[in-house]
């Protein structure tokens, strides 16, 4: 159950009128370089179990060499 296309096209056109033209790629930009940093700082998570595994695998691998 997702956004159809006539929705999409509502929340650009509100999106449009209530930034302006100039300011669309500029928060388009914003937003994709906070989700960037969210993603870099899931990576350094220390509660991160994901990012502890990958850790513990690559000492492993270091020991054995």
């Amino acid at each position: 159950m997702g956004i159809g296309l006539t929705e999409g096209l509502l929340i650009a056109a509100i999106a449009l009128l209530l930034f302006g033209g100039k300011k669309i790629p500029q928060l388009g930009k914003t937003l994709g370089a906070s989700i960037k940093g969210f993603k870099d700082g899931m990576k350094h998570d220390p509660n991160n179990k994901e990012v502890e595994v990958e850790i513990i695998e690559e000492d492993k691998k270091k020991k054995k060499s």
